[in-house]
Protein backbone atom coordinates (compact mmCIF):
# COMPACT_ATOMS: atom_id res chain seq x y z
CA UNK A 1 0.00 0.00 0.00
CA UNK A 2 1.23 3.65 -0.42
CA UNK A 3 0.30 7.22 0.19
CA UNK A 4 0.63 9.99 -2.08
CA UNK A 5 0.40 13.43 -0.80
CA UNK A 6 -0.98 16.70 -3.40
CA UNK A 7 1.29 19.98 -2.93
CA UNK A 8 -0.10 23.05 -4.97
CA UNK A 9 2.10 25.14 -6.93
CA UNK A 10 2.17 28.19 -9.13
CA UNK A 11 5.08 28.33 -12.38
CA UNK A 12 5.15 30.87 -14.92
CA UNK A 13 7.04 32.10 -18.36
CA UNK A 14 7.08 34.36 -20.90
CA UNK A 15 7.15 31.89 -23.71
CA UNK A 16 3.49 29.65 -23.39
CA UNK A 17 1.76 27.55 -20.73
CA UNK A 18 3.33 24.49 -21.80
CA UNK A 19 6.54 25.84 -20.94
CA UNK A 20 5.26 27.05 -17.69
CA UNK A 21 4.00 23.30 -17.16
CA UNK A 22 7.81 22.21 -18.01
CA UNK A 23 9.41 24.60 -15.79
CA UNK A 24 7.13 23.70 -12.57
CA UNK A 25 6.99 19.83 -12.58
CA UNK A 26 10.84 20.60 -13.15
CA UNK A 27 11.36 22.94 -10.52
CA UNK A 28 9.19 20.46 -8.36
CA UNK A 29 10.73 17.39 -8.96
CA UNK A 30 14.09 19.16 -7.93
CA UNK A 31 12.55 18.81 -4.28
CA UNK A 32 10.37 16.76 -4.16
CA UNK A 33 11.01 12.49 -4.57
CA UNK A 34 8.35 10.20 -6.25
CA UNK A 35 6.63 12.75 -8.43
CA UNK A 36 3.69 10.51 -10.02
CA UNK A 37 1.02 13.27 -11.34
CA UNK A 38 0.31 16.89 -12.41
CA UNK A 39 -3.06 18.45 -12.91
CA UNK A 40 -3.27 21.66 -14.26
CA UNK A 41 -6.11 23.95 -12.21
CA UNK A 42 -6.06 27.06 -13.62
CA UNK A 43 -4.32 29.29 -16.35
CA UNK A 44 -3.93 32.70 -16.30
CA UNK A 45 -2.47 35.23 -18.24
CA UNK A 46 -1.04 38.61 -18.05
CA UNK A 47 -1.32 41.58 -20.71
CA UNK A 48 0.51 44.41 -21.30
CA UNK A 49 -0.28 47.46 -23.99
CA UNK A 50 -2.91 44.55 -25.44
CA UNK A 51 -0.16 41.51 -25.55
CA UNK A 52 0.26 38.52 -23.62
CA UNK A 53 3.73 39.18 -21.46
CA UNK A 54 3.39 36.05 -19.17
CA UNK A 55 1.27 32.76 -18.82
CA UNK A 56 1.08 31.36 -15.73
CA UNK A 57 -0.34 28.01 -14.35
CA UNK A 58 -1.27 26.51 -10.60
CA UNK A 59 -0.69 23.13 -10.73
CA UNK A 60 -1.52 20.55 -8.42
CA UNK A 61 1.20 17.76 -7.73
CA UNK A 62 1.10 14.15 -6.86
CA UNK A 63 3.95 12.40 -4.98
CA UNK A 64 4.33 8.82 -3.23
CA UNK A 65 5.95 9.41 0.30
CA UNK A 66 8.56 7.41 1.23
CA UNK A 67 8.26 4.18 4.51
Amino acid sequence: MSVAKVTEIIASSNKSFDDAIDEGVARACKTLKNVRSAWVQDQQVSIEDGKVTQYRVTLKLTFVLED
